[in-house]
């Protein structure tokens, strides 16, 4: 089960591991999107999963 207590206040903190961008909430996916970098990072309990490994590709 995912838990959804991320804060969006935390976007003010966090860039784009690769371009160094702004990212988007994407609240109903529970990610973290880089439109620039074509990528999602996953959020897990609550917690971004800030890895390029970890994101998914956006087509």
């Amino acid at each position: 089960m995912t838990n959804t207590n991320f804060d969006p206040k935390m976007l003010e903190a966090l860039i784009c591991p690769q371009t160094r961008g702004r990212l988007e909430y994407d609240a109903d996916a529970q990610e973290l999107i880089s439109k620039n970098a074509n990528l999602a990072f996953p959020i897990r309990n609550g917690i971004p999963v800030m890895l390029l490994d970890e994101a998914r590709v956006i087509e």
